[in-house]
């Protein structure tokens, strides 16, 4: 196994009866990458995790973690793993403090470590203030927070994490999202896996995409590579009044517009060239006077994914 890749999936594969759920599956993630992990519902991201985190078993195949195949040494292989993977269960009569204490002293760190770094890692995940309340008065989003604290408690080199922001409120999400992105800035050495069904959460934290559909690997490389694979960008133009025919004509007939069509009340564009080529875009389309009044740039990577996931099927 290559040591730039800490984590290597070769020839996966899960069976429930004649059910296959995760189908020769090759996936290969990156040493101090943070890859999003995404599929449609059913697609075997879950069953993909829970096998590299042996929650289940493979019917066949390896899944290693930095150089040790977890379907025959789990032990050996998650040691100096994190993860938070299905929905985290606490004592609800501990503190936040008590319980990483606890996780402290179950993986066997020393009792000024475990002080330390308890300190440490309820200010990384934002959860000082709260370091003395019960976790059976906290919300969800809190709780999720604590479950990522205790996947820090042993310092690992890497953390797999199962959608950690579904079921929470938005605010939740911005908060575990927040933390996320500090942990990816502020970490040397640290590679993370992360599935999410949340498109916008994986452009704004990951630099990897992994691409899975009927247990199959469709597309894994950068981010930058698979949103702008075209070198395209999608458009959204805002007008005054609903497009007609000529209104879209005029936004066709502009430099390095590729398509133009009404989208509801709007304008969908696609728009070719880097972000200069955009920039000159939106000064184009105000100089119309079609009643532009806003521009904006969608996210690639949705048009992407449902581009790839449509032609997998």
């Amino acid at each position: 196994m290559s040591s730039d890749n800490p984590i290597e999936i070769v020839n996966l594969r899960k069976e429930y009866g004649t059910f296959v759920a995760v189908d020769d599956l090759n996936l290969s993630i990156k040493k101090n990458s943070f890859t999003g992990f995404l599929g449609p519902n059913g697609a075997g991201k879950s069953t993909t995790l829970k096998i590299l985190t042996h929650l289940i078993n493979a019917t066949s195949g390896e899944a290693y973690i930095n150089g040790i195949d977890v379907t025959k040494d789990p032990k050996a292989a998650l040691t100096g793993v994190g993860t938070v993977v299905e929905t985290p269960e606490f004592y609800s009569y501990l503190t936040p403090k008590e319980t990483l204490k606890y996780v402290g002293q179950i993986i066997g760190m020393s009792a000024e470590s475990i002080s330390s770094e308890t300190s440490r890692i309820l200010a990384k995940v934002k959860m000082t203030e709260w370091e003395n309340k019960k976790i059976g008065t906290f919300s969800k989003g809190m709780r999720q927070r604590i479950a990522l604290g205790q996947a820090l408690m042993n310092n690992p080199n890497v953390i797999i994490l199962d959608e950690p922001t579904s079921g929470l409120d938005p605010r939740g999400m911005a908060e575990m999202r927040e933390v996320l992105k500090n942990l990816r800035n502020d970490s040397n050495n640290l590679t993370v896996i992360m599935s999410s069904h949340v498109l916008h959460e994986v452009s704004d934290l990951c630099d990897r995409i992994a691409l899975i559909n009927h247990g199959k690997m469709i597309v894994q490389d950068d981010i930058s590579i698979i949103g702008n694979s075209d070198g395209t960008k999608r458009m959204i133009v805002k007008v005054e009044e609903a497009p007609n025919k000529e209104t879209i004509s005029k936004v066709m007939g502009l430099n390095n517009v590729i398509s133009a069509e009404r989208f509801g009340n709007d304008i969908d564009v696609m728009v070719k060239g880097d972000a200069g080529v955009r920039v000159q875009f939106f000064n184009d389309v105000s100089a119309l006077n079609i009643g532009a009044y806003s521009v904006s740039e969608e996210d690639n990577l949705e048009t992407a994914y449902l581009k790839l996931i449509k032609e997998s099927r």
